[in-house]
């Protein structure tokens, strides 16, 4: 033993000594100093498999040569500093029991040249790995955009695509693979057997016949096979290789799929696979009966299974920074093991809680149980480096409840990332897994300080724990998060906390309906309905929680805005320490936090002039699509067209104070128009749907009844002569024609055109009209009517095709256009624009003004708008920048 061994179990052995306890107490600051010396080897390999990946070969030869080298030189130095010296000068002998003096060993050398050579082998794996690559036939094919016939290894689960509204349309999901390719025929018949890692892109995979997933659901359609492939699985098929989409990538490839016919499967799936299926699907068919969030979100929280999780929720999860929830992380394993061996600090005691000691099962049974445990957990979840990732992240916990020491934490972990990057060294770019090992070192760091403070100012030890995991995690984990996404979540913390007590029982509940699935299905239903309350606590939370009108701020991405927001962070967890000094204060700074992230409407009224008293009209800023709420009396509102984003147009609503929905109008079924449906539902009271008469594109309309049934909501049809009135709002349907008519050219001429008078005022609203419509309603009887309107909804986002007869016929005195910033489609055109400033309207924009509130009053009242009318109701136009 050394002599700085020895000081340092004499230190632990003093502070056991002085904690009451044999294994110590578990105090974060009476438990010795972290052993640290794996960190350096650990960081040294991450960084080399990072930056050796895609470096020439040379160069990589010559990086690990020259990290070997340095590190034989370092410890030969080590070595010969270490032999026993003779004094100089002196000649004697020394006894049995005695030893010369010796040079103490510069141990810091030796830390060196074990980073040195964790270095070298990490980056000659990721060299190895980064070859594979450029190695065989596949790269060439890629650059010629080859059609070839190859045959492949499927290596991933399929995930499917979320849909993307693209102006009117919803882009149909598609299905993503990884594979191998290990056999590949170019078009000559030339056949070439290899192994590269390619991504495959199955386009249109929904069958014919069937319609394409709508927006706002991810839900597979049964007849659709390529998502129920199994990793493992031989293919063949024929594609079209192309470029990776990115350089840096862990696909050589691409190869794009048409995904028509059904996938010719050449070699079944391995039976541990099999298994694994079997298992997943049972989880699947246990959860079909419950709530739509439930049923979407279980299997995520369980094994990982996303696939039934609509596009708004996952959204959702992410605005408030709850994705974690939705892979599969070290927490899954963690609370699975903890039921079984209880907490990790009682382990070794003869009071140890949890399942095996009430069973009778000895600890070292109790241990390799354990590891039995994470080896199903990677067999149900699939061993992708992201499973495996969280298997190291629970094997963390069990060897803490192996030893009873929080200290072989840290070790174990840097352990486990140099293995992990050894194994397979794509990791090191990986956000997740950066995110994962930040997140996991700061529950084993700095939470336990902060749940020490916590708990000596007065907070219970369960909240303060809770509260102190939450903080540490976002604290260390925001800047990674602000360079993906170049947004700071505000409710992240408040939210993981209130999500972390329902997170454990949906869990457990949900294991526990995977264990019982292919046993007995009545009983794995009966768990997952367990499972399921606080799974839809989980997601109200995530809803709620992005809703909020402060739910977050946008930040600088890219990692100058990370590195910024490290130092903010900082900078706030050093006032914070000084405010904790002060309660009053503290508690002042917290109310203040919190009416940032709420911003009730009559306090946003006051301070931010939002919303505008007695306002009649908002067109809320949704980016490219059109969204629109008619007063309607005391927190109610009639809605016009949804927009493309759920969160958005809840989010509007809510600074709105709208709670109660007379009616939801939709004027035409492209996506833009409907895909925020769910938002425009969620949480409020909604009289009725109505919509135009002709149903396409059909995937939206059918989107449209399926919500509308699932909140029972009634669905009626929109034609020109109805009108209604709703507490000082009276509106007339002006579009499309009650009789029978031609099919009109597309969605767009279908559009339901309202005429609406509120405090005095004139609104037409023409949804996405294009000029042949217009034109028709130019020949209607109710043409009379839509003469000098005081506000003018522009059609189709402004878009150059305008009929300039209908424009001159209107005369609006405040035009506004609904558009998203910087979107491809050129709205609004800039001929538009001046046609309409030509015609003496003010126009206002939302991707350049926000959201828009028009205020209306009486005749003869003074007007900011359109000034020189004579008489003329008063208007004002309010705008909340985006």
């Amino acid at each position: 033993m050394t002599p700085g061994s020895r000081t340092g179990a004499t230190t632990r052995a003093a502070v056991h000594a002085s904690s009451g306890h044999r294994l110590g107490a578990s105090h974060p600051r009476q438990e010795g100093p972290v052993d640290l010396r794996l960190v350096p080897p650990a960081l040294a390999a991450w960084a080399a498999a990072a930056l050796l990946l895609d470096t020439p070969p040379k160069w990589a030869v010559t990086a690990v040569v020259v990290c070997v080298a340095s590190a034989g030189v370092l410890l030969v130095t080590w070595t010969a500093q270490g032999r026993r010296v003779r004094p100089p000068g002196r000649e004697r002998s020394w006894g049995p029991l005695q030893a010369p003096p010796s040079r103490p060993r510069p141990w810091g050398r030796l830390a060196v040249a074990a980073s040195l050579l964790c270095a070298a082998a990490s980056g000659g794996s990721a060299a190895l790995h980064g070859a594979d690559l450029h190695r065989g036939p596949v790269p060439d094919l890629a650059r010629e955009y080859a059609h070839v016939e190859a045959d492949l290894v499927v290596t991933s689960d399929p995930r499917r695509t979320r849909p993307r509204v693209a102006s009117a349309h919803a882009m149909p999901p598609g299905v993503l693979l990884n594979a191998d390719v290990v056999r590949v025929t170019k078009a000559d018949g030339t056949a070439t057997v290899t192994r590269a890692p390619v991504l495959v892109i199955v386009r249109g995979g929904t069958p014919p016949g069937r319609a394409a997933p709508s927006a706002g659901t991810a839900r597979p359609r049964p007849e659709d096979p390529w998502p129920a492939l199994l990793p493992s699985t031989r293919l063949r098929v024929n594609a079209r290789m192309a470029p990776p989409l990115s350089a840096g990538g862990k696909a050589a490839a691409v190869l794009r799929v048409p995904g028509e016919r059904a996938p010719h499967v050449i070699g079944a799936p391995t039976r541990a696979q099999r298994l694994a299926g079997r298992l997943r699907g049972g989880l699947r068919e246990a959860t079909d009966g419950l709530p739509a969030d439930a049923r979407a979100l279980l299997p995520g929280l369980v094994v990982g299974d996303t696939s039934r999780v609509p596009v708004e929720l996952e959204q959702a999860f992410r605005e408030t920074d709850l994705t974690h929830l939705l892979a599969v992380s070290g927490a899954n394993l963690t609370l699975v093991l903890v039921l079984l061996i209880g907490p990790p600090g009682a382990a070794q005691r003869a009071e140890r809680r949890g399942l095996a000691p009430r069973l009778g099962i000895p600890l070292r049974a109790t241990a390799l149980l354990g590891g039995l445990l994470t080896l199903g957990f990677v067999i149900v979840c699939r061993p992708d480096p992201s499973v495996l990732r969280a298997a190291a992240c629970g094997l963390i916990a069990l060897l803490a409840i192996a030893t009873g020491r929080r200290r072989s934490l840290i070790p174990a972990l840097a352990a486990a990332v140099l293995l992990l990057v050894l194994y397979d060294p794509w990791l090191a770019r990986s956000y997740g897994f950066l995110l994962s090992v930040l997140a996991t070192a700061a529950l084993l760091t700095v939470a336990p300080r902060w749940s020490a403070a916590l708990r000596g100012r007065g907070m219970p030890p369960r909240l303060a724990d809770a509260l102190a995991a939450a903080a540490a995690a976002q604290a260390v984990c925001a800047p990674v998060v602000a360079v993906l996404a170049a947004r700071v979540s505000l409710v992240a913390v408040p939210c993981n906390l209130l999500a972390e007590f329902a997170v454990a029982p949906a869990t457990v509940l949900g294991f526990a309906a995977l264990a019982f699935s292919p046993v007995t299905m009545p009983v794995a239903k009966g768990l997952a309905w367990g499972a399921s309350w606080p799974t839809e606590w989980i997601a109200e939370i995530a809803r709620t929680g992005a809703a909020l009108p402060g739910s977050g701020v946008d930040w600088p991405g890219g990692w100058r805005g990370g590195l910024l927001l490290a130092l903010a962070t900082v900078a706030l967890v050093v006032v914070g320490r000084r405010l904790a000094r002060h309660p009053w204060l503290a508690t002042a700074c917290v109310l203040l936090l919190l009416l940032v992230i709420v911003q009730p409407p009559p306090l946003t009224r006051v301070i931010a002039g939002w919303p505008p008293p007695g306002w009649r009209m908002v067109m809320c800023d949704v980016g490219q699509g059109d969204a629109t709420v008619l007063a309607a009396g005391e927190g109610a509102g009639v809605v016009v067209d949804a927009g493309p984003d759920p969160v958005a147009v809840d989010r509007c609503l809510r600074s709105l104070g709208i709670t109660r929905v007379p009616l939801v109008l939709l004027t035409h079924f492209h996506a833009d128009h409907v895909a925020g449906l769910p938002g425009v539902l969620r949480g409020r009271q909604v009289g009725g749907i109505q919509t135009t008469g002709f149903q396409e594109p059909p995937e939206q309309a059918e989107f449209v009844r399926e919500q509308a049934a699932a909140e029972r909501i009634p669905v009626t049809r929109a034609v020109a002569g109805e009108r209604r009135r709703a507490a000082g709002l009276d509106w007339q349907v002006l579009w499309p024609p009650a009789g029978p008519a031609p099919p009109p050219e597309g969605p767009n001429d279908a559009s339901v055109t309202l005429l609406v008078r509120a405090g005095g005022l004139t609104l037409l609203l023409l949804g996405d009209l294009e000029p042949p419509a217009q034109r028709a309603l130019l020949r209607t009887p109710a043409a009379a009517s839509i003469a000098s309107v005081d506000v003018l909804k522009v059609a189709h986002h402004g878009s150059a095709h305008q009929d300039p007869e209908l424009l001159r016929r209107a005369a609006p005195r405040l035009a506004l256009i609904s558009c998203g910033a910087e979107n491809t489609y050129g709205h609004p055109a800039p001929v538009t624009v001046a046609a309409l400033r030509a015609e003496g309207a003010e126009v206002l924009r939302t991707d350049v003004d926000g959201s828009v509130a028009v205020v209306g009053g009486e005749p003869g009242s003074a007007s900011r708008v359109g000034a020189g009318r004579g008489s003329v109701p008063r208007l004002e136009a309010a705008t909340r920048p985006p």
